[in-house]
């Protein structure tokens, strides 16, 4: 018996005679064995990125982020350090967002208004209850990196290859020059704190570059002195500094300083060089400011530089393979001798095993970004992930809350990564501090708040872009990856002392400002704004629906610590009250407003009347509820923009339609996703390629419910397949094996001593309810 296994169990009356449950056993190969040879999981092209958006590789340790050209004289690699934003305390008029003179009374002239007339247009509310924006800032590019080979090619010949391998988390560059073979790599390292690269030959004293920092801002300075270019600035806006230090190792040949800020190496064998970047930003309100950067900077990257290259590198790809290599996924791929941007102009959405390569390979590209994007130690994935390449990018490249901060994170628990939800948690807890302030002058209530989109200054407020200014639901929306979190792990101590003071604080916030509805008495959210679309009104569909799964939220994690028989009979009572914003409409529509005005003809991009549908858990599939969401999901149509794509993903597979799942998802990497995979709104946005990969694991596991459901949304392009390392609430990781579109084997790893139930074709009835011991495995076969 080999030490720490099991022994061999049969529980025959657990699943009856046609059924075993094995306890403590390995799994088991299923009919079709897991396909990850490195090259299925690895983008490569054939040319350099002419293009930063389209065509740059992203690399990234969560502080830092680095997008790689392959250009051949001249490297060139984008540089980011997430927390260099302009904008908040030092910024001109910054306020957070909050009222600048007081406004008595308007928020309940607003809540008459729309009691009598039953409708105000956005551009009514917002002159009522809007400002413009005074100091939000923007997330700023840190710079680029500019490495000139002297003796490169002018253009690269049928040699070159660049390449992203996701398991490694290494991009590379590779072509040979006048029988020289030549290879660049380049990673983030998050144990290290650095972005590292590495020039090699196959033949001594080739190597040799000339290395420069380069920015489209005027506000820093570069020296250069022995092997090390240190840049240290301040931002003219809100006066942060920044500081960057690079090092360069050379095997042979030297390393020189410029006077003019370069670093150049010549005649080595090969040169390496690491980079650390940091701000003196800090996550504390009010001031938002911290130590100066220098003693941090100078200790990684000095760290760092004093190790081998091999050893700094091995340390980043254990880091990586740790969290990456949890899940695979094999749906019958077959990678074909094709760069990925071929593969992805010849992808059709069929079933060819070409296309459904290009479909595992996005999976896990999701899955790569999140970890590269989100680590702990700095902020949370912003819209762009962690990737900027301009001193004002599209909407700030901020965190937006009316879906998009939310999506990003839809992967983490299931797809087995939720050590990245460290930042979100932390990012949340740091907005209770001005969101009470916000509460309290715009609302004259305890709790917190946060409306449609935030910054890292604790921006809580208000703006004046009148569809997209008001969204008070976002404080609670944000509360619920915090509580998935406890329903994935089980963590009574998380629950206490992380996720639940942010929970009851949003609860708080709501049950003193919901209204009464005088059409029918019901509790409601006023005024309401569906986001981005129609007119404000009193309760529409998705406020309601949040605060609904606030609430019930809220009440099981009361009950769960014990806290006090008050507060748990407000919810009780206010849940009771709630109008549940679920409604049937003339044309069985699920109904996105209180009234029934809702559009056949609506093609809108937001769907977020079903949001209790996905991601909340008030719909369950089957349902008259479910019907009617589907009902106006498909008025809605196929189209939309790349996270709208993603969203249907979740959509369609929570309503156990896995052809119309996979249809959203071959929209999306057919109309939605650039050459070099990321998602485009357009432009860039990160949030879709997150979604997709969420949607793709819904397809496959299902557990918002409490039973645990294997393959509920599996589409028939899919016919057979495997997937490992998938998660599912109340503390399962699952191994799935599927032959003729059904579960063939299921293994189970309990992380928790309770009761599970697992639904399946596999099993006699289609449901089981087991005891499961926590480090136990078991096995489901026929």
């Amino acid at each position: 018996m080999t030490p720490g296994m099991s022994r061999r169990t049969t529980i025959k009356s657990a699943l009856g005679v046609t059924g075993a449950l094995t306890l403590g056993v390995p799994a088991i190969s299923g009919a079709t064995a897991a396909v990850n040879p490195s090259d299925e999981l690895t983008l490569r092209y054939q040319t350099p990125a002419a293009d930063w958006e389209r065509e740059s590789l992203p690399i990234g340790s969560g502080a830092l982020g680095a997008s790689v050209f392959g250009t051949l004289a001249t490297e060139r690699l984008t540089l980011n350090e997430k927390t260099l934003w302009t904008g908040g305390p030092g910024a001109a008029g910054y306020d957070h967002g909050n009222w600048t003179q007081p406004r008595p009374g308007v928020l309940a002239s607003v809540q008459r208004r729309l009691d009598t007339e039953g409708k105000l247009t956005p551009e009514a509310v917002v002159a009522e209850l809007g400002q413009p924006k005074h100091g939000f800032g923007a997330y700023q590019v840190l710079g680029d990196l500019e490495l000139a080979v002297p003796d490169a090619p002018s253009a690269p010949d049928g040699s070159y290859r660049r390449t992203l391998d996701l398991a490694s988390a290494l991009a590379a560059v590779t072509y040979t020059h006048q029988g020289v073979a030549y290879t660049r790599e380049f990673f983030a390292s998050h144990p290290g704190k650095v972005i590292a690269g590495r020039f090699s030959a196959d033949q001594p004293g080739k190597i040799g570059f000339t290395l420069r920092y380069t920015s489209p801002r005027a506000d820093f300075t570069a020296t250069a002195s022995g092997d090390r270019l240190t840049i240290r600035g301040a931002l003219q806006d809100n006066g942060m500094r920044f500081e960057t230090q690079i090092r360069v190792r050379t095997n042979g040949g030297r390393v020189s300083a410029g006077a003019n800020g370069t670093l150049t190496v010549t005649g080595a064998n090969s040169a390496w060089f690491v980079l650390a970047a940091g701000t003196d930003y800090a996550d504390t309100y009010p001031r938002y400011r911290g130590a100066d950067p220098h003693r941090a900077v100078t200790g990684a990257v000095d760290a760092a530089a004093a190790r081998t290259y091999d050893a700094l590198r091995t340390g980043h790809m254990n880091d990586h393979g740790a969290l990456f290599g949890r899940v695979s996924l094999d749906i019958g791929q077959q990678l074909p001798d094709l760069p990925t941007n071929q593969l992805l102009a010849q992808y059709t959405g069929g079933a060819s095993a070409a296309d459904r390569a290009l479909e595992a390979l996005f999976f896990q590209y999701g899955r790569y970004l999140l970890i590269a994007s989100s680590r702990a130690g700095s902020l949370p994935a912003n819209l762009q992930g962690v990737w900027n390449n301009v001193t004002n990018p599209p909407w700030s490249a901020d965190y937006h809350v009316n879906i998009n901060l939310q999506m990003n994170y839809w992967l983490a628990e299931v797809t087995n990564l939720a050590e990245t939800t460290a930042p979100y948690d932390r990012y949340v807890e740091a907005m209770r501090a001005p969101g009470r302030v916000s509460a309290r002058e715009i609302f004259g209530s305890a709790g917190w708040v946060v409306q449609n989109e935030t910054n890292p200054f604790g921006f809580t407020g208000v703006h004046n872009w009148a569809t997209s200014f008001w969204f008070p639901e976002a404080a609670a929306w944000l509360t619920q990856q915090l509580y998935d979190h406890y329903r994935f792990n089980g963590s009574t101590d998380y629950l206490r002392s992380t996720a639940y003071p942010v929970m009851k604080e949003a609860a708080e916030f709501w049950l003193a400002n919901l209204r009464t509805d005088p059409r029918d008495g019901k509790l409601v959210v006023t005024p309401s704004y569906s986001p981005e679309h129609g007119d404000f009104t009193a309760g529409a569909a998705m406020s309601q629906q949040i605060v609904h799964d606030l609430f019930t939220n809220t009440l099981e994690a009361a009950r769960t610590l014990g806290d006090t028989p008050d507060f748990r009979t407000r919810l009780e009572t206010a849940l009771r009250d709630l109008d549940p914003g679920l409604r049937i409409g003339s044309w069985g529509q699920l109904q996105e407003w209180k009234t029934d005005v809702d559009s056949r003809t609506d093609d809108h991009r937001h769907v977020s009347h079903l949001y209790a549908l996905h991601p909340g858990r008030q719909i369950v599939a089957g349902s008259t509820w479910a019907e009617a969401a589907k009902v106006s999901l498909t008025a809605r149509g196929d189209g939309g923009t790349g996270w709208s794509k993603a969203w249907k993903i979740n959509f369609w597979s929570r309503l156990r339609d896995g052809d119309h799942a996979h249809k959203m998802l071959s929209e999306q990497l057919k109309s939605s996703t650039l050459p070099n995979l990321w998602d485009t709104h357009p432009p860039f946005q990160i949030d879709g390629n997150f979604g997709a990969t969420s949607g793709v694991a819904e397809m496959l596991v299902q557990s918002q419910h409490g039973p645990i459901e294997i393959l509920p949304a599996l589409p028939a392009s899919w016919p057979n397949g495997r997937v490992t390392g998938l998660r599912a609430r109340g503390g399962a990781t699952l191994d799935i094996s599927w032959s003729g579109g059904r579960a063939s084997r299921i293994t189970l790893r309990a992380s928790r001593t309770r009761d599970l139930t697992l639904r399946s074709t596999l099993l006699p009835g289609g449901e089981r309810t087991f005891r499961a011991t926590a480090g136990r495995t078991y096995e489901f076969t026929p």
